[in-house]
């Protein structure tokens, strides 16, 4: 009888308060009559070789010869039976082996298959009473079907004991097999950097795991808190077999889930998503200190001693003790700190990025939890993205004012990216890589890119100059004394209404990898820099960031800045030229960084640009805000009747290419063949921001110290903008980013001939009427560096004509459809700029199209008005 149990089944048979329901034989009637007739595929398969083919008769055994075949089944059993064992119980077998040769025929056999088959149904059900002999190998599939929940919810199931051991030695057969496109081991490689740096946390793809366990990565997903628990303890003994050591140094090992392909924006979260795994994007915008926090807590009992525990901490509620289990007394509890165990707790605030704030919205924003090792990894200003699991905890002061149910929420976070490009070289294929390499090898990438800003945006190239230089900005230098020289690029403009300001600013805001938009009106000084509030749960003070704290490594674009109050517009002093702001308030001092370039557009005070005033006199700006922009833009708007006629025709046209009904043709507009694709102009930007940085390599320092010293003595003569150092650590910057346009790794001289020409046409554009005439002639060797002399020409013509306009409407000639030019008269002018031969320029467009027309014979240039 006893030939085929092992030595757990005769234990248990042996102790007679233990009920064998084998006693009873099967249950033909009853309410479980069916489940003894289920199929259990496992179990259910045959030998192919073992089964009698229908075509052959089979000729019926004798008794002797069915009893000789049944002893020999037994015996084949018996040996499998011990094999499995592995020799547990193997005395007690042989014991009674010769014993059970007088027994009932087919006892034997029949238990084995009532024993083989209750195991079978206990590990499909998945109670948790699964026989400790039926561990399984590494290389074996087990029996329970993952898949198959048998009704119960998913976290129910996940926490049973079979799916555990389940989910367990699936994760880890990921970790120690999967293997990349090259037949490399993926994770062999990142343990060993992460041993190497005393980590903690073991980074993982998601879109791995779903290619090799798809049901691991919608178990992680949907039921986050108890499946990443599993993984994290799979990691550690993967990390314990390749390091052995390595738990002394750190005990706990934390799996990071990347790459999930869901990303959700902060005010889409709802109910759905509670206790699920889920990604966000947003700026961090404040964060608390660091914090122990309970982990497993032991807690004592003051009336018997007894030690109670220990309790497993949750991050957001933390459990309590009612009664003692020793004497039933409900306290007093004291925690026993040397055996309870401590983590780092830290609580920042993510914000929606501004860019993607709908408009007449105000942001939202959502408390994280960070731990253990993600602690102080983001500082306010850093944008991330972050992929955690949202909780929720009932919050009785939250309800109390409410006045109904009301659950607070957090994330706590799994695993944290910085994105400080949105396009970096990580996030480009190879193929925009090559693209952005060969465009950068064209000739006119320069003019390309110039013409590529703003492009529905007509004229203003000094402008569009500017603004593309300081999105590639310059190299920020650390001096040996630790002083620092920043490499951003602020720019200033200002000009008469309706001249497209802050259609500028909002552009620069869309191509920019960073950006943050603010008015001078709605923004304070606080708003600007930073400040400080306290804590509404740990009454401590904290740091919020402001809008340059919020643009750090990026562009701050601050529309109408005149109208700012001169105590805010102080506060940006340090945060334009030192790219910090410090803070001294409520005990915290500190300093935060502000490294961003400032761009930012003015009105003038009497509405409109007088060109008999200088600058400062047209502008309420003090000087050491004006000494603080690299590059002034003074934008006019004069009368024209040609360029007029031609800005009008522009827009109309912007217009009708923008119809909805026109944006189905697919048929060619007029616009500028060098403008480069927005997407591509964007991913240039960020790729040459991320990886090109140019070095100053034999720069004519004579002809910048020649340059600095007129400019200095010029400026002292007109009163005009102050010319400081700064002006010559803004031609280096300029020069920088000329070259950082072209993706060179050198500033070449027409790196600097540009910068300088820049600041040059920016001091003679702030000038008087009357002196800025003067002073284009005597810098005209800069101002007309890589400027096409048509252009120069025709700008020199056109004032010509306005000259001779005003005085035929003084003479009253209304009659006048035409307006003729001494041509000998033009030349001259067209001498001081070095230009001696007119011949091309009486042939371009720029003097044919204009309506424009020159007589040889009479030398006389005619304009038909």
């Amino acid at each position: 009888m006893f030939e085929d149990e092992t030595a757990e089944d005769l234990m248990r048979d042996a102790d007679p308060d233990v009920e064998d329901e084998d006693e009873e034989g099967e249950e033909l009637i009853g309410d479980q009559m069916a489940e003894d007739y289920r199929a259990i595929p496992e179990l259910d398969t045959y030998d192919p070789a073992m089964l009698a083919d229908e075509t052959v008769a089979v000729d019926e055994l004798d008794a002797d010869g069915r009893r000789a075949a049944e002893n020999l089944m037994k015996k084949r059993d018996m040996a499998q039976r011990r094999g499995r064992t592995q020799g547990r119980g193997r005395d007690i077998l042989d014991r009674f082996a010769d014993d059970d040769e007088d027994d009932e025929e087919g006892d034997g056999a029949d238990l084995m298959q009532r024993r083989t088959r209750r195991r079978a149904e206990t590990s499909a059900a998945g109670d948790g009473s699964a026989d400790p002999y039926m561990e399984l190998g590494e290389d074996e599939e087990y029996i329970a079907n993952l898949e198959d929940r048998k009704g119960a919810s998913l976290r129910e199931w996940v926490i049973t004991d079979l799916p555990r051991k389940e989910i367990h030695r699936r994760f880890k057969k990921f970790l120690t097999s999967f293997v990349d496109e090259n037949g490399d081991n993926v994770h062999a490689a990142k343990i060993k950097v992460m041993c190497e740096k005393n980590g903690e946390s073991l980074v993982i793809s998601y879109t791995h795991l779903c290619q090799e366990y798809p049901v691991l990565a919608i178990f992680v997903a949907d039921a986050p808190t108890e499946v990443l628990e599993i993984f994290d303890k799979a990691a550690a003994m993967v990390v314990k077999q390749s390091f052995p050591a390595y738990s002394l140094i750190r005990p706990d090992i934390h799996v990071r889930v990347a790459g999930l392909p869901v990303s959700d924006n902060i005010r889409d979260i709802r109910q759905m998503h509670l206790n699920q795994l889920v990604k966000v994007s947003g700026v961090v915008n404040r964060r608390s200190g660091i914090f122990p926090q309970l982990k497993l807590a032991m807690y004592s009992c003051a009336k018997c001693d007894a030690s109670i525990g220990p309790y497993v901490q949750d991050t957001l509620e933390p459990s309590q003790v009612t009664n003692c289990p020793e004497c039933q007394s409900k306290g007093p509890f004291s925690l026993k700190a040397e055996s309870t165990v401590y983590r780092n707790y830290q609580k920042v605030t993510i914000q929606e990025s501004p860019g993607s704030v709908p408009a007449g919205r105000l942001p939202r924003s959502k408390d994280v939890i960070l731990l253990a090792d993600l602690v102080d990894s983001i500082k306010p200003g850093d944008e991330i993205s972050l992929t955690g699991i949202y909780r929720n905890n009932f919050d009785q002061g939250l309800n109390a004012r409410q006045g109904f149910p009301v659950f607070r929420t957090a994330i706590e976070a799994n695993y944290i990216e910085k994105a400080v490009d949105k396009v970096s070289k990580e996030g480009l294929t190879d193929e925009e890589i090559s693209a952005i390499r060969e465009l950068s090898k064209l000739d006119n990438i320069g003019e390309r890119i110039f013409a590529s800003i703003a492009p529905s945006i007509y004229g203003h190239e000094d402008i569009k100059i500017a603004l593309a230089l300081s999105l590639f900005g310059g190299e920020a230098k650390n001096m040996e004394n630790k002083s620092r020289v920043r490499g951003d690029i602020n720019v200033l403009m200002l000009g008469d209404p309706g001249t497209a300001k802050s259609q500028f600013l909002k552009y620069v805001s869309q191509v920019s990898p960073r950006s943050v938009f603010t008015t001078g009106q709605g923004a304070s000084a606080v708003g600007l820099t930073a400040h400080v509030a306290r804590d509404a749960e740990t009454k401590e003070w904290t740091l919020n960031g402001g809008a340059l704290v919020l643009a750090d490594q990026g562009v701050c674009m601050i529309d109408e800045f005149d109208k700012m109050n001169d105590q805010d517009r102080t506060s940006i002093h340090e945060a334009m030229e030192q790219q910090t702001i410090s803070i001294s308030k409520a005990g915290i001092v500190t300093s935060l960084q502000a490294r961003c370039a400032v761009i930012a557009a003015a009105n003038p005070v009497r509405g409109r640009y007088q060109p008999g005033l200088t600058f400062s006199e047209n502008v309420d700006l003090t000087e050491p805000i004006i000494s603080r922009f690299d590059v002034l833009c003074v934008v006019k708007d004069t009368v024209d009747p040609v360029a007029d006629e031609k800005l009008a025709r522009f827009v109309t046209g912007n217009h009708v290419r923008g119809h909805p009904s026109e944006k189905e043709k697919d048929t060619p507009d007029d616009r500028n063949p060098l403008v480069i694709e927005q997407d591509l102009l964007r991913k240039y930007i960020a790729y040459a921001k991320q990886n090109v940085h140019p070095k100053l390599h034999n720069m004519d320092q004579d002809k910048v110290a020649n340059l600095y010293k007129e400019l200095r003595k010029e400026s002292a003569v007109t009163g005009s903008i102050p010319i400081t150092v700064r002006q010559v650590d803004g031609i280096i910057r300029l020069s920088e980013a000329h070259a950082k346009l072209h993706l060179r790794d050198y500033v070449r001289e027409d790196d600097v001939n540009m910068a300088i020409r820049i600041i040059v046409t920016s001091f003679v554009s702030t000038q008087k009427f009357s002196i800025s005439k003067q002073m284009a002639r005597v810098f005209s060797k800069y101002m007309s560096y890589k400027k096409d002399n048509n252009d120069l020409l025709y700008h020199v013509l056109a004032q010509i004509t306005r000259e001779d306009l005003k005085i035929q409407q003084m003479e009253e000639d209304e009659d006048a459809g035409t307006i003729v030019i001494d041509a000998d008269r033009f030349q001259e002018q067209a001498k001081q700029l070095e230009v001696h031969d007119l011949t091309t320029f009486y042939k371009s467009d720029q003097f044919l199209g204009r309506g424009y027309s020159y007589d040889n014979a009479t030398k006389e240039i005619t304009k038909v008005l």
